[in-house]
Formats: C-alpha cells, structure tokens, sequence
C-alpha cells in the first residue's frame, strides 16, 4: 500500500476488466498511457507473459468499492427550512489535481481554473440564497416563533 492506498480493478473505467484503469489510478498516471505501455508490452517485449499477468490481476485484484469515492455534499437551501446543511456543518469539496506533465492524472491548468471559477460562483450563489432568506420576512417571522 502507497500513501492509503489500496490497487483495486476499475470497472467504471474499463475496457476489458478494468486493470489497466486501477493501476494508473494507483500509480496516478493517465489511463491511456497505461493502456499503451501493456499493448506495448504486448507486442514489443513479453507478450504471453503480459498476456498471462493481465489475466492473473483480473483475477486476483478486488473491484473497487462503488462507494469507495464518496461525493461530496453541499449545503442545500430548502425552501420554508431555510439554509441546511446534511452532513452536521463539515463540507468538504473535492481536491483539484493539476497535473504538470502529460502523463500525470488530473487536470490541465486551465481546465482547473475554470472548474475552481465555477466552485466559487456556485458559493457566491448559494450565499446570495442564504442571505436573502435571513434578510427575508419568514426568516424573521421564524426565528420570533421559535423564541415562544
């Protein structure tokens, strides 16, 4: 194991059992640039013994967990609730990972930009929703009732 981390098959990103996926997950490579290096392998080098190691990790390998990734969840505004929040006050928002070479996993610079850009708008507008609720008539009315 590698900093927390477990080599699992991929199936969600498979082509055949989803090996190929798992390991560049693992090692944070691109998929793609897995996938050559084993047709590569294939074909150039060792091919039955690459043929035989990609069949014995189906094999061996677990599938990785569905939940294993979870989503994170953000605060919702629910009409007549008011501003809520499911997970007890802790949000977490996923981590960017830009890659600087063209084999690494993650995103182009400027993809990242405009993904962090569009974080940040939909903050912006779910603060706008959370401060005309607590500006609003019913936000008052509320909290004068729950004071009875």
């Amino acid at each position: 194991m590698r900093n927390g981390k477990q080599l699992y098959r991929n199936p969600e990103n498979a082509r055949i059992a989803g090996v190929c996926s798992g390991i560049a997950e693992y090692f944070g490579l691109e998929t793609w640039l897995v996938r050559i290096l084993v047709v590569t392998g294939f074909f150039l080098l060792a091919g039955p013994f690459i043929f035989v190691a990609y069949i014995a990790a189906w094999f061996i390998l677990d599938k990785k967990p569905i939940g294993l990734k979870n989503a994170p969840t953000q605060p919702m505004f629910s009409k007549g609730k008011g501003w809520t929040n499911p997970n007890g006050g802790q949000v977490k928002s996923p981590k960017v990972e830009v890659k600087t070479k063209v084999w690494q996993a993650g995103e182009p610079p400027k993809q990242a930009f405009h993904d962090i850009r569009n974080r940040f708008e939909k903050a912006e507008a779910r603060l706008r929703k959370m401060e005309t609720y607590v500006t609003s008539r019913e936000y008052q009315l509320n909290k004068e009732i729950s004071r009875l």
